[in-house]
């Protein structure tokens, strides 16, 4: 796995992934929660989302000239790519139409018949990224591809997003799986102290050198 692929992953099973009870936005209840916009919003975590997303669309060969998503969960993706790419330009879908000044819905870049790419934080039922979707080709845009950075892969997410967004292919960054792993492997008493990568200590915020069983700098590392 590539280093910034693999430290995002790790930043996001240390930083956004919580075991318990929780209710979902779709109605439903789950055994775990996913709070991406803690990783997104942090500093060095907005670093490797930028990073992450521009290879993945350098990757696909998208060469779009802009990406965006419906906010809030897909804001801080969409500054954290522009500014980590320095050429794509970024742009917000409201949830409705503003009921005043210009009215419009599309905030930021609006070029009709661009390619865009569409991104979203986290992917459940997929109505966000549907929302975005309609709303950019309504717009006029050209979707090229629709990203998300977890998908949980449930409520039937994956087919209502790629039937929405055909032919423009969905890709996930990573599954609810994938950091559900790191976080257990992160947390795992019985395992050697593990190094965590873009992790501070919890006592005086210095860059931890373990994360097991808590995130402590060489100063507060205790065995």
């Amino acid at each position: 796995m590539h280093a910034s692929r693999q430290q995002l992953l790790t930043t996001l099973a240390h930083k956004s992934f919580r075991l318990g009870e929780f209710k979902l936005s779709s109605g439903g209840t789950s055994d775990y929660y996913i709070d991406c916009r803690t990783t997104t919003l942090d500093a060095k975590g907005s670093r490797l989302t930028g990073e992450v997303f521009c290879e993945e669309i350098k990757q696909r060969g998208w060469k779009a000239q802009a990406i965006g998503g419906l906010t809030m969960g897909a804001d801080p993706i969409v500054v954290a790519v522009s500014v980590v790419s320095g050429e794509l330009n970024g742009f917000l879908v409201r949830k409705a139409e503003k009921q005043h000044g210009t009215g419009q819905r599309i905030e930021g870049f609006r070029e009709k018949g661009a390619r865009v790419v569409i991104v979203d934080d986290v992917c459940t039922t997929g109505s966000s990224t549907v929302q975005a979707i309609e709303a950019a080709r309504e717009f006029g845009f050209e979707v090229v591809g629709v990203m998300c950075l977890v998908e949980r892969e449930e409520a039937k997410g994956r087919p209502s997003v790629e039937k929405a967004a055909a032919p423009a292919p969905f890709v996930s960054i990573f599954t609810a799986n994938d950091v559900r792993k790191e976080h257990l492997l992160q947390n795992d008493d019985t395992e050697p102290g593990i190094f965590a990568v873009a992790a501070t200590c919890e006592l005086c915020g210095r860059p931890a050198v373990t994360n097991n069983p808590r995130s402590r700098c060489a100063a507060h590392n205790v065995s």
